[in-house]
């Protein structure tokens, strides 16, 4: 399940469960004839539905949706106001699922400083209708409510965080994997279409990687492949992208660079590795295969296909070399 979807699912259930019980709380306070308290919940069940439905027409950009801090900003603001406007101390407590809501829907930051919004002048409003007792009572319910689902969702995140990096990271090398080159190298292909600047790849393989195995070990292969990709974010510059392949191979992606530069930065890369005394290893060379997308050149298979070609070719023609294939260019 993408992050999209999964926001989709968590922000659709979180609407519609505050929806039946703020619709439950209305249906409650009508049966008892405090009107305008039915007023102020369905109103807010109003908003929260509407939250929901707008789950549902955003569910494919649910990661920039700016209307969930507009519906959110409203159901604190009419609970805010009821306080001040109506002497009902008990809707105090109507403040624990619409922290907890504006926490699940919005980003942590905004769901914060909202809820601060939101508990601060209320926490004043207590402090002078209530018992000084009762009112730090419930005032540090609030508060604590606030800490433990910030705290739960801050690690929520974390561990998320952590999960994505482990799923896009090469656990060998540290560098990241084939799975995430497809979605990068397709983002700086069509930034390279709008913006009609060079985006430049390297394909690049380690000479006689198989012979390096056999004669030193997997285990040493593995720590040249960690001191390879090292040395290799150390030669690239800020800004490019370096990816594990398998079968000791390397791909880069350099953005905003054009064909005289990635020959210049592929030399660069051939020669320091070639110069380099790798540990127990001693001397290695690679083999690079480098291409610059051409105006036909919309798919990121068609990139990575004549880079490998490329890098093919140059093995070929022998160890410790470079080749250049050109990008397709359509004429018009």
């Amino acid at each position: 399940m993408t992050e999209t979807r999964l926001r989709t699912w968590t922000h659709a259930f979180g609407y519609g469960l505050a929806c039946v019980f703020i619709f439950t709380l209305a249906m409650q306070n009508l049966r008892y004839g405090f009107y305008e308290l039915f007023y102020l919940a369905a109103g807010m069940a109003v908003l929260t539905f509407a939250g929901a439905v707008y789950t549902v027409i955003c569910r494919r950009h649910q990661l920039s949706a700016p209307g969930h801090l507009i519906i959110l900003a409203g159901l604190n603001s009419g609970l805010l106001a009821a306080l001040l406007s109506l002497e009902a101390p008990g809707i105090s407590h109507w403040a624990m699922p619409l922290v907890v809501l504006n926490l699940l829907i919005l980003p942590l930051r905004q769901g914060l400083a909202l809820s601060l919004v939101l508990l601060v002048p209320m926490s004043v409003v207590l402090l002078f209708d209530l018992a000084p007792a009762e009112a730090l009572t419930v005032i540090s319910g609030l508060f604590l409510l606030l800490a433990v689902a910030s705290l739960y969702i801050w690690h929520y995140g974390h561990m998320a965080q952590s999960a994505e990096d482990l799923a896009i990271t090469d656990p060998v090398t540290g560098a990241h994997n084939a799975r995430f080159l497809d979605e990068t190298l397709q983002k700086e292909i069509s930034r390279a279409i709008a913006t009609g600047h060079c985006l430049s790849v390297i394909n690049l393989r380690i000479d006689y990687a198989d012979d390096i195995s056999d004669l030193h070990g997997r285990d040493q292969a593995q720590v040249l492949l960690r001191n390879m990709t090292e040395h290799l974010f150390g030669v690239i510059r800020a800004g490019d992208s370096l990816y594990t392949l398998k079968d000791a191979e390397f791909f880069l992606i350099l953005p905003f660079t054009p064909e005289e530069g990635l020959r210049v930065i592929a030399e660069r890369i051939r020669r320091t590795i070639a110069e380099h005394q790798w540990p127990v290893v001693g001397r290695v060379t690679v083999s690079l295969g480098c291409t610059t997308r051409g105006s036909g050149d919309t798919r990121t298979d068609t990139l990575r296909k004549r880079a490998h070609q490329a890098m093919e070719e140059a093995r070929r023609r022998g160890a410790d070399s470079v080749w250049f294939s050109p990008g397709e260019t359509i004429t018009t």
